[in-house]
């Protein structure tokens, strides 16, 4: 067995299988919402707390003259791209919006909305005219070439941007979406400042035209991007867009000219993500329907006949079963699976919330779901990446006393600047710290890595990048599930 197999699997102190009420899931909270400092691009707070990060990125937008310095890294590497950016804001907003009251409880609250407001902050950089956003920062095949921490990266921090003559209705779509439910989070729940959320929803507001009125693919416009995350489709996106601003300003011009002249549904979908977002839109129109900002629910049917058929499927009830893992976990994809599974959980637990309100129940093929039975899915979900599964592993970093220590993450597994200043080059990284057999010097609190293969077997080796590379859009899903099954333990 290698040096790595030995640390990962084993030999620490292994724990027992964990039951419900032996899994502190405050704790995870924490962490998760932590995990995002780790991701951080720029000049950091003095609040930071993750203090083995520095400063980074912060001549980003130099080379065009537009201040880009903030945001996220979107995973193990160094690279700002736009399109996960905009779904992870979507997905923490959301998850205040929805689960607010018990992010509060676990005094959590305002952190979710710090983590939201680094990256609407960037977001704002990103759009500094109405048909102009700009949608990347560094170049992918350049940063993967090298292995180094972000305060050193010597690569090109080339930009790309989306513009009249660029198109990218899905990227500026998603843009708005994520602007546009930062606003209903902030107005909820954060501080009394109404011009932020005015200056958010001028934004999403402007980026929702710029979408409809330029058609086309941001990857075609970016061919940058393509190999990273090529977008398939952007119908997914303007509805998904339309319907937060619906919620956000109560505009019957969104329902009206848009969501209702389309009258497509994307039908029964077999995952939620950063790429498809047409099961998140189905949910949007159940719950707008429900709000009555939508007057004639009955027209909008399909969309929650397609919602259930997903959810059914995903709790083994429907006619076209998501893939489990002989553990239990559901299995959608052999590459970053976890991002699915906290995706499908969230929306699990959204969709109780809705049936509690109403006491109603789903009839799937197999029989009848009850809210508490998609609460339940939830928790066995995030029980399993918390650590009861067959590896007794937990798959959030920094959770539990076996979780994975062999990162695939250029911060987490080069020493901290704060440690030693000496810069790490391009090459030197490798050869140093990539290749190294001791587990990562500096622990990337909370990150959800990609998770088990379909037989519930991990390699816990930082080559393993299908694997053992987390990402934002991992995370953004889980605090609010998180929040909700850590209210129950209360």
């Amino acid at each position: 067995m290698s040096a790595t197999k030995f640390l990962c699997l084993g030999l620490v102190l292994h724990v027992l299988i964990q039951g419900i009420a032996s899994i502190d899931y405050g704790a995870a909270l924490t962490k998760s919402i932590l995990f995002y400092e780790g991701q951080r691009s720029g000049k950091l707070p003095p609040n930071h707390k993750l203090t083995w990060r520095g400063d980074s990125g912060l001549n980003d937008g130099y080379d065009i003259g537009i201040d880009l310095v903030g945001g996220y890294y979107d995973a193990g590497d160094n690279v700002k791209f736009g399109f996960p950016m905009a779904y992870t804001i979507t997905m923490l907003a959301w998850s205040v919006s929805e689960f607010g009251k018990e992010l509060s409880a676990k005094n959590e609250l305002e952190n979710a909305l710090e983590a939201i407001k680094w990256g609407t902050d960037y977001l704002i950089k990103a759009h500094p005219q109405p048909n102009v956003l700009y949608a990347q920062v560094g170049d992918g095949d350049s940063d993967h070439k090298c292995w180094q921490r972000p305060e050193d990266m010597t690569t090109p921090r080339t930009t790309y941007k989306i513009d009249d003559e660029h198109p990218g209705s899905d990227l500026a779509a998603e843009t708005a979406a994520a602007l546009a439910a930062s606003t209903v989070a902030f107005r909820a729940y954060g501080p009394s400042d109404g011009n932020y959320t005015k200056q958010l929803l001028t934004h999403a507001t402007q980026l929702f035209e710029f979408a409809k009125e330029h058609r086309g693919l941001y990857s075609d416009s970016i061919p940058a991007a393509k190999n990273f995350y090529g977008s398939s489709d952007e119908q997914d996106e303007l509805l998904w867009a339309a319907t937060w601003l619906l919620r956000a300003t109560h505009n019957a011009t969104y329902y009206g000219s848009y969501i209702d002249a389309y009258r497509g549904t994307g039908w029964i979908r077999n995952m939620f993500s950063w790429d498809d977002k047409y099961v998140g839109v189905q949910l949007n129109i159940v719950k707008l329907a429900d709000a009555n900002i939508i007057k004639d629910p009955s027209k909008f049917d399909d969309y929650q006949t397609a919602l259930n058929e997903f959810i059914c499927n995903c709790i083994q009830k429907g006619n076209n079963n998501v893939k489990r893992t002989p553990g239990g976990l559901i299995w959608f994809n052999k590459w970053n699976n976890l991002q699915y599974t906290s995706s499908a959980a969230f929306l699990a637990t959204v969709y109780a919330k809705h049936l509690t309100n109403h006491s109603a129940d789903i009839e799937c093929t197999d029989g009848t779901v009850k809210a508490d039975d998609l609460v339940a899915f939830a928790k066995s979900q995030v029980d399993y990446i918390l650590g009861s599964n067959p590896k007794n592993m937990s798959y959030m970093v920094g959770f539990g006393s076996n979780y994975p220590t062999h990162v695939h993450h250029r911060g987490a597994s080069v020493v901290s600047i704060k440690k030693d200043s000496t810069p790490v080059t391009c090459q030197g990284g490798y050869d140093s710290w990539y290749n190294k057999n001791e587990k990562d010097p500096n622990v990337l609190e909370g990150a959800i890595v990609g998770g088990p293969d379909e037989n519930d077997e991990y390699t816990c080796a930082r080559y393993n990048y299908v694997q053992a590379e987390p990402t934002t859009a991992n995370n953004a899903p889980l605090v609010g599930v998180l929040a909700k099954i850590a209210s129950l333990q209360s």
